[in-house]
């Protein structure tokens, strides 16, 4: 019988080529969404794979969708907390409601996310967890405190998720990110995406793929003796 992994943020941009490439492997993949209803029914049409919408920042809202989830399709074994939103301005401009509402989807969503599948988890003996942390997380960005803060945050409960995971064959790892050709960042005007690249030594962005090829190695059963870790993404572009 197929795993079941869930995708939070699934159908769009690095989610939507994770939850693709999990299908590929074949994993019984939903995928989570916030708003973009004509986006999801689109992503779902074209490969087949169920979306589910609410906000992971609400506890009660991912508890009834992840039950929702493990009734149609059947009990989670593999977690990718992708979902994540910006809200940027320079920290004296920052709006207390900026603050929350990154804190709420980035940081809170992992909790809200992990927390109702743990208990299965830990009776079935396996449990990936991967978390898409982000190279903003590793070094700090201008502009970003409040997305900085959340993606740290996330290496924190990832580092401490294996910790407690490890015996009951569950394991935490995260994936950071460097600059990723997604919508947003396609967005940019070309002028700033030159910048950008011209300090990334491998001289271009990331693929969605390659993020999503990262997954799929730690979904494996291959990845058992991977725990606690953070695989760098970025092209070069920075260290721990």
């Amino acid at each position: 019988m197929a795993r079941v992994a869930l995708v939070t943020g699934g159908s769009r941009g690095i989610g939507e080529a994770i939850s693709k490439a999990l299908k590929a492997e074949g994993y019984e993949v939903a995928a989570t969404y916030a708003g973009n209803d004509e986006k999801a029914a689109a992503f779902t049409e074209a490969t087949g794979i169920k979306t589910y919408k609410w906000n992971v920042g609400d506890y009660e809202a991912s508890k009834a969708g992840i039950a929702k989830i493990e009734e149609e399709i059947g009990p989670i074994d593999i977690v990718v907390a992708n979902a994540g939103i910006t809200r940027d301005a320079p920290f004296h401009k920052m709006t207390p409601e900026q603050w929350q509402e990154v804190i709420d989807t980035n940081l809170t969503g992992v909790f809200n996310t992990v927390h109702p599948v743990w208990p299965g988890m830990r009776e079935r003996g396996f449990g990936r967890i991967i978390v898409i942390s982000s190279i903003n997380g590793q070094k700090g960005q201008f502009g970003q405190v409040n997305y900085a803060a959340t993606k740290a945050g996330d290496l924190g409960i990832v580092k401490s998720l294996a910790q407690e995971g490890a015996a009951k064959g569950i394991t935490a790892n995260a994936i950071c990110p460097g600059y990723i050709a997604t919508e947003m960042v396609m967005a940019v005007p070309e002028k700033v995406r030159e910048s950008i690249i011209k300090n990334i030594p491998a001289g271009r962005l990331g693929e969605p793929e390659e993020i999503a090829r990262c997954v799929v190695f730690l979904a494996s059963e291959d990845s058992q003796f991977i725990n606690g870790s953070t695989i760098s993404a970025n092209g070069g572009q920075f260290f721990v």
